[in-house]
């Protein structure tokens, strides 16, 4: 069955340079966070910016692994002016040289987040995650859901299900303005394809039974998923549009949350092996399942595979819900901090998870792994849940 959504492309992109309505604003959180690494913050300056174009910055660097300091104290130097047009500058002190200097015409959120991912390439030699965009989950009272897809920092929010049904685990296409995610949009969990420059969208997965979690192929050519057609869930993959479809396990056990390595070859899942709770892997093509250790940490699911490939992030229940990341290949597992539904950054040392708030209400956070520090995202009244990074 197809459905069609009136969400043309031009529509799109202008919603995505568009301000999104004042909300709450964004929470930085102080508790203690234990790192992969102990690298320390990058200190930077900053000067000569006002207002949003201040805020949108500090958000944007601080994320991804730069502190703010005086001047004196600070390795870069960030001037410039945000009247009219951006104008930015950086100053390597150490070197006594300047790195980049650039304009941009205009002074809104689009030209500050340029500037910031212009400031981390400069820095860094590596891309930054400023211009990426996000999908996650709304749940709202009535037990109803809708999938939103914004900007990485939670502005420009746009819901693009308005069904009255169950939604769940957005994954996108990548490179691709489009969406896979479960619905009960006509009573049964199934895995449906969203076009969003389109808005069309068609049922890939709608077998009796669970149809959900479903992981698209670093080359966008495969769908791994969650399917119960034959008994217990199990890993299946097939074509993008559906076709061809495998099976890849056939356990007793729930196996849940597949996720593909960088190079295409493996795909990542939770199961059970001996009443245990573990992290597998199964080769793309079919094969015998290979375990991965995550040594201290027990109960793992949700995991997802860094792009860089060395690290996999992933849920752990011991009592509460923990963010940990292990070594690709298995070993000894860290714990990062509480919270669950972990996705990386195309840049592999972000990551967005849901934490839980005194108030039992589900928000989204972005954690830079190396330097600990932690901030939430523009929310969507409701809880929001399950994000995914677009890469």
């Amino acid at each position: 069955m197809k459905n069609c959504i009136k969400i043309c492309l031009p529509v799109l992109l202008a919603f995505f340079a568009a301000n999104f309505a004042p909300g709450q604003n964004e929470i930085t959180i102080t508790r203690d966070v234990q790192g992969i690494g102990n690298t320390k913050p990058v200190p930077v300056s900053l000067d000569g910016f006002g207002g949003e174009v201040a805020d949108i910055l500090k958000f944007d660097l601080y994320v991804q692994g730069f502190a703010f300091v005086s001047p004196d104290a600070a390795q870069y130097q960030i001037s410039g002016s945000s009247s009219g047009n951006i104008q930015g500058r950086v100053v390597d002190r150490f070197a006594k040289s300047t790195i980049l200097s650039r304009s941009y015409n205009g002074a809104s959120r689009q030209q500050a987040h340029a500037f910031a991912d212009d400031i981390v390439l400069a820095i860094t030699g590596k891309k930054g995650i400023a211009q990426t965009k996000i999908a996650f989950k709304v749940q709202s009272a009535n037990g109803d859901g809708k999938i939103y897809i914004a900007d990485f920092d939670g502005h420009n929010a746009q819901s693009i299900t308005p069904d009255s049904a169950i939604v769940a685990a957005p994954a996108w296409a990548p490179g691709r303005m489009a969406l896979y995610y479960t619905s009960y949009k006509l009573g049964n969990p199934d895995i449906f394809y969203h076009n969003l420059g389109t808005g069309q969208r068609r049922v890939i997965a709608g077998y009796s039974g669970l149809n959900t979690s479903a992981a698209v192929s670093p080359d966008g050519t495969k769908v791994a998923m969650i399917l119960s057609k034959s008994g217990s869930p199990d890993v299946w993959v097939c074509n993008a549009d559906g076709s061809n479809l495998k099976q890849l396990t056939s356990t007793p056990e729930d196996e849940s949350s597949p996720c593909w390595s960088p190079d295409g070859r493996w795909i990542c899942f939770a199961t059970k092996i001996h009443e245990r709770r573990m992290l597998a892997k199964v080769p793309a093509e079919g094969g015998d399942i290979q375990r991965i250790p995550t040594v201290g940490v027990a109960n793992p699911t949700e995991p997802d595979w860094s792009p860089d490939g060395k690290w996999i992030a992933f849920t752990s229940q011991m009592g509460e819900f923990a963010i940990c990341v292990v070594p690709a290949d298995g070993g000894n597992a860290t714990v990062l901090l509480r919270g669950q539904d972990p996705s990386w950054s195309p840049n592999s040392r972000t990551l967005i998870f849901t934490r839980r708030t005194p108030s039992y209400r589900d928000m989204l956070s972005l954690l830079d792994v190396y330097t600990k520090q932690v901030k939430d995202i523009r929310q969507i009244p409701g809880n929001d849940s399950e994000p995914a990074w677009a890469r």
